[in-house]
């Protein structure tokens, strides 16, 4: 769902970047007034799962693809203003380090995957769940709020093309929403797994070190043994701005250090690929740590 250079132009560009700077700001300004609020490591090694989580598009019918959102996973994980901020490290590395999603648009990728899919995604999960809900009744919630989280960012990709006078929002929302819906079931399946893997792994009392490396260490296994073998169909908003034919090879705006998820002085594609997917772990595992730091005054821990 990255939007890549020159497919929105006009004011959709600085509009957007306008709305996700405020609203990043706003949930900066929520994680450091929060009373529970995850430590620097925990909201890195989360944030660094995610971003190697994303790594994987899978295949979906009419050959295309799908990748998780993560953003109710990050919102479930960290809360709702670290969800954020999470999701909002994500897209700026890979926009900055690996070429996925362009720098003009990086407002509308913030909007459409940290907004609405942590912000917006959590806040369904939440509400869906209740005040107090038992173990059916959260994954549940978490099941369809990811789904919806999906579904809404692609109904506002369809929005910010209208916007921007590329296609018509009837004609692109149906199959945007259609080709979203079923990447969306592997996004709930994908939440509810990593959630439940998570705290088992974690129980509530665990110490610090424990809550850093086990989805620390899952984010390396999964660049490790699992990040060559994403699947290389188009994703949704590729194969549906392929068959409307507003999809448009446009060279990057800057020189990122992997483009394409590939180390380019590393021959093989295999070895190639787990190059860049730990050193993107590992840029993301620092650049969140820093952010997690910044909001680390004194409170709970979760």
């Amino acid at each position: 769902m990255h939007i890549p250079d020159a497919m929105l132009h006009g004011a959709v560009c600085p509009v957007t970047a306008a709305l996700s700077a405020s609203g990043v700001a706003g949930a900066a300004w929520a994680a450091v007034r929060s009373v529970r609020r995850p430590t620097a490591g925990r909201f890195a090694a989360v944030t660094a799962l995610i971003f190697a989580a994303q790594m994987l598009n899978f295949p979906i019918s009419g050959g295309t693809s799908g990748h998780l959102l993560g953003g109710v996973l990050a919102a479930s994980l960290l809360g709702i203003p670290f969800g954020i901020l999470s999701l909002a490290v994500v897209v700026s590395v890979q926009c900055l380090v690996f070429s996925d999603g362009g720098l003009s648009v990086l407002g509308a990728n913030v909007f459409n995957m940290a907004l609405i899919g942590a912000g917006l995604g959590g806040v369904l999960a939440s509400a869906a769940a209740g005040s107090s809900p038992g173990p059916v009744r959260r994954y549940v919630a978490l099941a369809g709020a990811s789904w919806l989280s999906v579904v809404l960012a692609s109904l506002a990709v369809a929005a910010e093309l209208s916007l921007a006078g590329v296609i018509g929002f009837g004609t692109v929302a149906s199959a945007m929403a259609g080709t979203h819906a079923l990447i969306g079931v592997g996004e709930a399946a994908i939440t509810v797994g990593c959630c439940l893997f998570l705290r088992a792994s974690v129980p509530a009392r665990a110490g610090a070190g424990r809550r850093l490396a086990v989805p620390l260490g899952a984010a390396v296994l999964v660049a490790l043994l699992l990040s060559p073998f994403a699947s290389g169909l188009p994703d949704g908003l590729e194969w549906v701005a392929d068959r409307y034919r507003f999809l448009h090879a446009a060279a990057p705006s800057f020189a990122a250090p992997f483009p394409d998820y590939r180390v380019l002085c590393v021959e093989g594609e295999f070895l190639s690929t787990v190059m860049a997917a730990l050193a993107g772990v590992a840029v993301t595992f620092g650049v969140a740590w820093l952010v997690g730091r910044a909001a680390a005054s004194p409170g709970r821990a979760r």
